[in-house]
């Protein structure tokens, strides 16, 4: 049996990835250092290879016993904000892990990729709506691994038989199975929902940015959908169909970080008021995506409101709580 291979499969992205092949018939088995990811996360009849997209010996092992013939590349360092303080640690887990995986897939003949990569890669950007073509000036390490992960896999594409394509997330919530859920100690949505389980005020990052309200305006997207278009992605690449070198997946819809609060409110019943922390470095005032192109090539849509959302998060977030508990 052939597999596809997820780096950082048990983790709250790459674990949906990995449900979503599972659900089109597609056989994955996981890598995953578990330094953010969850081995309760990985379905039981899904092999999990414990370990570091560094080491090369474990991906041979992996891709030899497992005859896996394409990769989905999540396993990443992925906190913008910590990045800036961490640069080292970030090229290494994102650049460095990645040409490690290229060179052994070419080594042992796999073919296919799709790589994740980030709406980092623009930074601030000086349009409404960015689309494939807008200027890339990443602003954190973060966003410039993402960017050299993109530009390695196009480099290596030119001078062997690689087939890649590149998506680019943009702001990541809900669950699309509730014994999944964002732990991320740094991601707004998983901070707020700690906070009013812990009975503390949710804390957001800036109320003076250049926006109507004064807080950062971002395009959410559910990590369900997110899921789906990775499979539509691996399927036209082992399909052999023309694909893009990159995808942005969002809405094209913007919503204000304090708009998302008031979703909050409605979906857990909370009213709140939010305590306010200075800015962190690398968030721009306001990044919106246009993801005409996926839609056409991958059949991305959103199928959740931002309600929709927030409630899919908030009951995975309670059930994992409810679980912990003695």
């Amino acid at each position: 049996m052939t597999s596809w291979m997820v780096t950082g499969g048990a983790g709250y992205i790459g674990a949906h990835v990995v449900r979503a092949f599972a659900a089109a018939g597609i056989h994955v088995v996981v890598v995953d250092d578990l330094s953010s990811g969850h081995p309760s996360f990985v379905p039981d009849d899904c092999s999990l290879h414990r370990g570091s997209v560094l080491d090369t010996e474990l991906l041979t092992r992996v891709i030899r016993y497992h005859h896996v013939t394409g990769v989905v590349h999540l396993a990443a360092f992925k906190y913008a904000g910590v990045s800036v303080n961490r640069p080292l640690h970030t090229y290494e887990q994102n650049v460095e892990g990645t040409r490690r995986l290229l060179r052994v897939m070419h080594q042992q003949g796999v073919r296919d990729i799709v790589f994740s990569s980030s709406a980092a890669v623009y930074g601030t950007p000086e349009t409404e709506m960015v689309t494939e073509e807008t200027p890339t000036r990443p602003e954190s390490p973060y966003g410039e691994s993402k960017l050299i992960g993109e530009w390695l896999l196009r480099d290596v594409a030119r001078v062997t038989d690689l087939r890649h394509t590149s998506l680019r997330y943009f702001n990541v919530i809900g669950s699309a199975h509730p014994d999944i859920h964002d732990s991320s100690p740094h991601n707004l949505v998983p901070l707020v929902l700690k906070a009013l389980t812990d009975g503390a005020s949710p804390q957001i990052f800036g109320t003076d940015y250049p926006t109507p309200d004064g807080t950062c305006v971002r395009d959410y997207v559910h990590v369900g959908d997110l899921a789906d278009a990775h499979v539509a992605a691996a399927t036209a690449l082992a399909e052999d169909r023309p694909l893009a070198p990159v995808y942005n997946c969002g809405s094209g819809e913007g919503m204000s970080v304090a708009q998302l609060m008031a979703a909050v409110t409605r979906a857990t019943g909370n009213d709140f008021t939010p305590e306010v922390l200075p800015r962190r470095p690398g968030d721009p005032p306001r990044i919106v995506a246009d993801g005409s192109a996926a839609a056409r090539d991958l059949g991305w849509r959103m199928s959740y409101s931002v309600d929709e959302m927030v409630l899919s998060a908030w009951r995975a977030w309670t059930s994992a709580a409810a679980a912990s508990r003695p």
